[in-house]
């Protein structure tokens, strides 16, 4: 046991050398094929001024830092994966070089799976992770692997509680505003389609660029504004 913390201590720490913020390890026997059963989930925040930004809508600058953070994620679980490699174990980037998503916008194994197994946070009523830290204004990225990491207790069911802002923000409508538990499916909580027209219609309108991408569901959420409010502090 001493051991497998020893890894887990000298993973974390190779993880938030290359800028992980959030690092979480959960167990996926039941979700991944062995050997690889064990995932390491990521995190990092987007800037505080990118989210004072897009308070009335999204923006160029927040559409730069999304591809910044992916590529500095895909840069954290490569530097994970090598970590571990090179210890004699198994381990899989979860890169977006790597992961197929279809034209539904699903993959195989969400990060956002792999976090809620990891205990780094729930998916909120916007169907994103919220992360106490951050709240949902964070990039996630994971890897998995065979090595013998403790894991986390996963965090199963949504602490929202009765707060409905993102529902209420939401320009598209898109939210259902039902509670998340593990296995829920995505189409409960949201419609995918309508999400998509309005978060296209919004960047066009606001930068010209035609991308699918808005922000109004998270950056309202206290947990976001709290994030904000200690970077002020």
């Amino acid at each position: 046991m001493e051991e497998e913390r020893k890894l887990a201590r000298e993973l974390e720490q190779t993880l938030r050398q290359a800028g992980a913020a959030l690092v979480g390890f959960g167990d996926l026997s039941g979700i991944c094929p062995p050997p690889l059963t064990t995932g390491v989930s990521v995190a990092v925040p987007l800037p505080p001024e990118v989210l004072e930004g897009i308070a009335e809508g999204p923006t160029q600058a927040y559409l730069e830092a999304y591809h910044a953070l992916n590529a500095q994620l895909n840069a954290i679980v490569t530097a994970g994966a090598a970590f571990l490699e090179a210890r004699g174990w198994q381990a899989r980037a979860q890169t977006t070089d790597a992961v197929t998503q279809d034209k539904t916008w699903r993959t195989p194994l969400p990060h956002k799976t792999v976090a809620t197994r990891a205990g780094l946070g729930w998916i909120g009523r916007n169907c994103l992770l919220v992360t106490p830290e951050y709240g949902g204004a964070v990039r996630l990225s994971s890897l998995v692997t065979d090595a013998p990491l403790p894991t986390a207790e996963p965090i199963t069911t949504s602490r929202c509680g009765g707060c409905r802002r993102c529902v209420e923000a939401c320009p598209a409508g898109a939210l259902t505003g039902a509670l998340w538990q593990a296995g829920m499916d995505r189409e409960e909580l949201f419609c995918r389609e309508t999400c998509w027209e309005k978060q296209r219609e919004l960047m066009r309108e606001r930068t010209g660029i035609d991308t699918d991408l808005c922000g109004q569901c998270f950056v309202v959420c206290p947990y976001t504004a709290r994030y904000l409010q200690r970077t002020k502090e």
